[in-house]
């Protein structure tokens, strides 16, 4: 491998793909200034994604790894990464249906049962220091999940954000509270579970083959419920079916739907440090409303 290759510096999309497959490539077509469809020769379709941040790429490809070792929820299959690119199957997109949202809610309850050796485990060969989306996530263990939930999943963004001027300090105080009820409102304790992470609707495409496929992972052990508060969060198709077809395999403990806003506190910080102020005013409800029970 070059010098330059190894860099990335100055490679374009479809160089990385074939040095990273070993084909030659026959078509280039951008979709974003960070994703490309390429099609190697033969024919076969592939993604390629670049990610500047340190570990990025890394995480994101041991993420996908570690799903798809589960046998149960559909990722793309990972054909090569090195620092800045990662090479994986296209998932030809088709409409959702109910069908496949209980499907998809059955194989996520499957996924979630395989399990994580901790509260903040990474994927076996993912780094510690990992992402989701655009913001860096440390997966910092922990066996407390109430404790380790506060620690290391709301206060982090909690701080940056008060930093940056996105929080004031007395809303600030309300998460903080409403982070000290944790053990209490948390419900049962829970084993970890393999979770996606970054489970919005956008992660989630209804496959031509009438099947659910998960992308861009930010993959660590983590609460169950917590990846379905990020599908109620931003919306999903189907959703009812997709509960429905989970708690067929795994049925929640009672009281979850009351603890849908306590696990939205992560996602909406990391969206208040990335986006600004309008997801602030969500967390403060979020926490405002935990603290009213």
């Amino acid at each position: 491998m070059s010098a330059r290759a190894e860099a990335g510096t100055g490679e374009d999309p479809g160089a990385a793909a074939a040095r990273l497959t070993g084909r030659p490539v026959t078509r280039r077509r951008p979709l974003s200034a960070m994703l490309t469809e390429v099609t190697l020769d033969g024919g076969q379709a592939v993604m390629v994604k670049r990610g500047d941040d340190p570990g990025a790429v890394e995480a994101e490809a041991a993420g996908l790894r570690w799903l798809a070792d589960a046998g149960t929820v559909r990722v793309p299959a990972v054909h090569g990464h090195d620092r800045h690119w990662l090479v994986t199957d296209q998932v030809p997109v088709g409409r959702p249906s109910a069908r496949a949202a209980a499907r998809f809610g059955r194989d996520l309850a499957a996924l979630h049962a395989v399990g994580a050796p901790a509260f903040g485990a990474p994927p076996p060969d993912g780094p510690t220091d990992a992402y989701i989306g655009m913001a860096p996530m440390r997966n910092v263990t922990g066996t407390d999940w109430p404790r380790w939930y506060a620690e290391h999943r709301v206060l982090p963004y909690l701080r940056r954000a008060v930093d940056e001027g996105t929080v004031r300090h007395g809303e600030a105080e309300l998460i903080e509270r409403a982070c000290d009820r944790l053990p209490e409102l948390a419900g049962p304790a829970e084993p970890p579970a393999r979770l996606h992470g970054d489970l919005w609707n956008g992660n989630v495409l209804w496959g031509a083959d009438g099947q659910a496929w998960l992308i861009d992972p930010a993959a660590h052990g983590g609460h169950r419920e917590t990846d379905l508060a990020m599908l109620h969060l931003f919306g999903c198709p189907h959703l009812d079916q997709v509960l429905d077809g989970y708690q067929e395999v795994a049925p929640l403990a009672e009281g979850w739907a009351d603890r849908v806003g306590l696990h939205q506190l992560f996602p909406l910080l990391v969206h208040t440090v990335l986006f600004g102020r309008g997801y602030a005013g969500q967390a403060v409800t979020v926490a405002r409303a935990a603290l009213a029970r």
